[in-house]
């Protein structure tokens, strides 16, 4: 009989200490010291059953992700806005065997849902691998320490363990970010790990075998079919789930509106007075080129080759909160708003320059109220 094989990388119980406090230095702290103060209620008033190695409950994670006010009045800020059984489905996917894909277009905030359902989960959203059109194999399997390797030859000294190895080891939520972009044959290393949840190291003859609590969330723009389509054999790995862009403008703009307000305060900039007018009308200029149609569904417009999601809305909203601050007397204005959103939808300087201008002439110059934005778009376009 032979002997029983042990794990390359110690498994890890997690323990739930105190989250790292979000340092006054970082630009953008993750998820698990951003919301310390939320995490730690949650799972302090948690008294449902939880999964092996969870950090709280199913029902205590999709209330961090939607929001909601807790027993002893502590307010959990919703972190995705959308149709709760999405979520329900995606935090229920976690605590079976089945790894989560979270595919949507761009903008549909698949990279902030995975990080805080890692965050709400295993308490660590940094186990990454950003997949590229260069992403090599051992960013999902593992790599080696090429001093060690040449001098003493394959040991476990001398293996790099990748973010997905950790998580198995370690029981632990790891992270794959458009899995879509990473090449075919580096997508396939994920199908052993996903169906046997064993990684081989045939170099030392050995193997790390996921302990409970480990899985998997990836995500994909389905914008890019035909980049670096999922084999069929992985594809039947995963659990998809679609994020669908905000169903109604108001849940847009109370989506902009929040996150222009949590960057807006990471960069020091002050609140703009008036700042939910200028962001409505960028929600609606989004929402009418992207669909299609204006808002009253009267009149067709020309769609440019942009997507103008719901990101890039927050992107020129904060763009126009700086340019108020520091250029201007602290007040979000038409003026503010118009370089953005020229640089937004005009991503093609031929085809989307005259979609644009169309757009302004028959849509903005005849919307009541909206001359002052139609000036300030003329102005930036000249």
């Amino acid at each position: 009989m032979s002997a029983p094989i042990t794990p390359l990388v110690e498994p890890v119980v997690p323990v739930p200490p105190t989250a790292p406090a979000a340092s006054a230095e970082v630009l953008r702290p993750h998820a698990e010291a951003a919301f310390a103060g939320e995490l730690a209620a949650l799972a302090a008033q948690d008294d449902r059953p939880r999964p092996e190695r969870w950090r709280m409950s199913p029902w205590a994670v999709a209330t961090y992700l939607l929001g909601g006010t807790l027993p002893d009045g502590t307010v959990i800020t919703p972190k995705y806005v959308g149709p709760r059984r999405i979520v329900e489905v995606a935090v229920t996917t976690l605590a079976t065997d089945r790894a989560l894909l979270l595919l949507g277009v761009p903008g549909t905030a698949k990279t902030w849902v995975s990080e805080h359902l890692a965050a709400a989960v295993s308490g660590d959203s940094t186990l990454l691998v950003q997949g590229t059109a260069g992403t090599p194999e051992e960013a999902v399997r593992y790599g080696w320490n090429y001093a060690r390797l040449l001098a003493h030859g394959p040991s476990r000294e001398a293996l790099v363990p990748s973010p997905v190895m950790r998580a198995m080891a370690q029981g632990m939520t790891a992270r794959v970010e458009e899995l879509t972009r990473m090449p075919a044959d580096v997508q396939d290393a994920l199908i052993t790990i996903l169906s046997e949840k064993t990684l081989p190291v045939p170099e030392l003859g050995e193997e790390t075998q996921a302990v409970r609590g480990f899985n998997l969330i990836a995500t994909a723009n389905d914008r890019d079919r035909g980049v670096n389509d999922l084999s069929s054999a992985l594809r039947r790995r995963f659990n998809t789930v679609v994020l669908p862009l905000p169903e109604s403008a108001d849940a847009e703009v109370g989506i902009v509106a929040r996150r222009v307000g949590q960057l807006g305060r990471s960069l020091d900039l002050p609140a703009a007075p008036g700042g939910i007018e200028e962001i409505r009308r960028v929600v609606t200029v989004f929402r009418e080129l992207r669909g299609g149609v204006t808002a009253d569904g009267r009149t067709k417009v020309k769609s440019p080759s942009g997507t103008l999601s719901t990101a890039e809305a927050i992107s020129v909203v904060t763009q126009g909160l700086a340019l108020a601050a520091h250029f201007g007397d602290g007040v979000l204005r038409p003026a503010d708003i118009a370089a953005g959103l020229l640089g937004a939808v005009v991503r093609d300087p031929a085809a989307d320059r005259v979609v644009w201008q169309e757009y302004l002439e028959t849509v903005v110059r005849e919307r009541d109220g909206w001359q002052d934005l139609y000036r300030a778009c003329r102005e930036v376009a000249a």
